[in-house]
């Protein structure tokens, strides 16, 4: 089911049953008011965007830490599903799957799981979903005598009517790791003194993210697919490059072209180096024709060819991974590689991978961002400057930066993983090399001693 299918489903069927329910609700809680009673069970909605289940991590082990790992449970498209499998913070049996073929799949999918979260009478529901309806609906039909949500106070964001026992205020300038942890630290709240939180913007204990660790059999399959592809049993020093061709929003494309270009470029200056152009099945024709584009032996696409856990098993190995704002940028982030991050019609300030190793590159234009939750992730533009207007030649010099500076860290710290080449050293000189990450810190200098 295409996104826009899914966004008409949420609007011209969402709209009008919270509307309805919301009228339930009232008469309900008229005549039976609730008694909110314990935190025994929390069921996390986030159907949507594997990339932001990632930044819900810290909010899971929160909700673990209060009720048990046994009893938090998660729905989540049947697509979406591999990212919690490789977090394995939500034991399997706790995650609930909708598949979503079509428009009736979907409906009946949703169907079954409000009937199995009603089953295992779960008494809290958290929306992860920034104004999504059918979300909003979900918790309401879960059971759940809790429910907590993001809330249009003031007509400022999408109408999703009144179906939160703790309506949420939705605060644009944190980011969304901080929003979902504020949810979760939300269940307890007084509601008479909603919106009011005290609650801190960030937390004070480390928001860390796991890292994803790739068994023995995931560094074999990678490996028997490197040396098919790369015609070598060595890997060599290797940059990913995401072009994302079938991204589920069109708008935070960097022009294909830019990568043909890129690529070119990084292989005229790195003779030692391999590109890798990544993508799920549906891109696998686009990324190989941009590989064939290129023109080189050392450039290959894997699109399609790889499980999840080898894709992960791949960023470990790799050196610098470049991408638009999009899923992969986030699956990075639970890896060791070096993330390069194409900022547009969205901000970093709320949604860059939350990595020490993550930077990121915009243009800064007066239009951008100009998708945010409060118009639904819509927007009038057809045309998306603040992507073309990131040019090749200053992704590459940041790319060079940070390739350069990866071969360095990872000869000095005697990382070998899978036979894995690295450079002994550069003869230029690199005493000054500094680059600037998401953080905003200063990435140490190395020198040669």
């Amino acid at each position: 089911m295409k996104i826009g299918a899914m966004r008409k489903f949420d609007t011209w069927l969402g709209v009008p049953l919270c509307f309805f329910l919301t009228f339930v609700r009232m008469l309900v809680d008229k005549f039976r008011p609730v008694n909110l009673g314990q935190v025994q069970k929390i069921l996390f909605v986030k159907p949507a965007e594997q990339g932001a289940t990632v930044l819900a991590y810290p909010a899971i082990i929160k909700a673990i830490e209060k009720v048990g790992r046994e009893n938090v449970y998660f729905i989540v498209f049947e697509k979406n599903r591999p990212i919690l499998d490789v977090m394995n913070v939500v034991p399997n049996e706790n995650i609930i799957t909708v598949p979503t073929q079509n428009m009736l799949s979907v409906l009946s999918g949703f169907l079954r799981a409000i009937l199995r979260i009603r089953k295992e009478k779960i008494d809290t529901a958290i929306d992860f979903e920034f104004f999504a309806r059918t979300s909003a609906i979900i918790c309401y039909l879960s059971g759940a005598k809790r429910r907590v949500g993001l809330h249009s106070f003031a007509g400022e964001a999408p109408y999703r009517g009144n179906l939160m026992t703790h309506p949420i205020l939705y605060n644009c300038h944190i980011h969304t790791l901080d929003i979902f942890r504020i949810l979760i630290e939300s269940i307890d709240a007084p509601v008479q003194k909603l919106p009011g939180l005290h609650i801190l913007r960030k937390s004070e204990q480390e928001n860390s993210l796991p890292q994803f660790c790739p068994c023995q059999e995931d560094i074999t399959g990678i490996k028997e697919v490197l040396y098919r592809k790369i015609g070598q049993n060595k890997i060599p020093p290797i940059i990913v490059l995401n072009a994302n061709a079938s991204d589920l929003l069109p708008l935070r494309c960097w022009p294909s072209q830019n990568y043909i270009e890129l690529a070119r470029k990084l292989l005229d200056k790195y003779p030692e180096v391999y590109i890798i152009f990544s993508g799920a099945p549906k891109e696998t024709f686009a990324a190989q024709q941009i590989a064939d584009q290129i023109g080189s032996n050392r450039c290959i696409a894997l699109a399609g060819e790889t499980t999840f856990r080898q894709l992960m098993t791949l960023y470990t190995v790799a050196n610098v991974l470049v991408t638009n704002d999009s899923g992969p940028a986030h699956f990075a982030s639970l890896t060791s590689i070096h993330i390069i991050v194409l900022f547009g019609p969205e901000t970093h300030i709320l949604f860059a991978p939350k990595s020490p190793r993550a930077h990121v590159i915009e243009a800064g234009l007066v239009c951008s961002p100009c998708m945010s939750a409060f118009n639904g992730r819509c927007t009038k533009c057809q045309d998306n400057v603040c992507m073309q207007a990131i040019t090749v030649d200053h992704v590459f010099q940041e790319t060079c930066k940070i390739y350069e500076y990866s071969c360095i860290t990872s000869y000095k710290d005697n990382i070998n993983l899978t036979q894995r080449i690295f450079l002994p050293y550069y003869n230029k000189s690199i005493d000054n090399l500094k680059i600037t990450n998401v953080s905003g810190a200063n990435i140490e200098s190395y020198k040669n001693d």
